[in-house]
């Protein structure tokens, strides 16, 4: 999104996987939504249905990084009994859009799964979806590469207005239109609060 917050940045780049040893944010000015899935082994020794879950998972994620108009902007993976992976899309559109494009690897590996895995509950499965509006968030990240949100978004040097989370979160919704009478009021107590 190209607002004035953004055009006032200096972008922060790496290698992928080096740490940025100074600190830096993604600029709060972006929607986007975050998508969190995973599964939870009930039923270890019914290796079949947990190795076709597995495998299903991986060849989607495969499929969404090889196609960058999907809408997937980044990920995270976490195993263990329960494994969790969280991801950044561009819009919920993008998401619903690749969950039910019946072309790609999601539908027959769900369908998969209401006729067969999920009926040994060998497997438990899970989501949660959240749809974050500009200036609803704040980042940072410092001695880190780039993770989380600072894979799918821009960083940029967590600097004046942008050194705490309270101006971060500011700094987004001045960047808004709309009323500012709230954000006026609450000027006075933010500056003391910075002292």
């Amino acid at each position: 999104m190209d607002t004035p917050l953004n055009a006032q940045l200096s972008p922060v780049t790496a290698a992928e996987g080096a740490v940025i040893p100074t600190r830096v944010t993604a600029p709060p000015g972006e929607s986007f939504v975050v998508f969190l899935i995973g599964a939870r082994v009930n039923r270890w020794w019914l290796l079949p249905a947990i190795w076709g879950v597995a495998t299903a998972m991986s060849r989607m994620m495969r499929e969404l990084q090889d196609d960058p108009e999907s809408g997937l902007l980044s990920f995270e993976q976490y195993g263990g009994r329960t494994s969790l992976t969280v991801q950044y899309w561009r819009s919920l559109a993008h998401l619903q859009r690749y969950a039910h494009r019946k072309d790609k690897a999601h539908v027959p590996a769900w369908r998969r799964w209401a006729q067969q895995w999920g009926l040994t509950g060998a497997v438990g499965v899970w989501h949660e979806t959240y749809v974050v509006a500009p200036g609803t968030y704040e980042t940072l990240y410092h001695h880190m590469p780039a993770f989380g949100l600072g894979r799918a978004l821009p960083l940029v040097a967590a600097e004046g207005a942008l050194t705490t989370a309270r101006g971060r979160l500011a700094a987004a919704l001045d960047d808004q239109p709309g009323d500012t009478a709230q954000r006026d009021a609450d000027e006075p107590a933010a500056a003391a609060h910075a002292a």
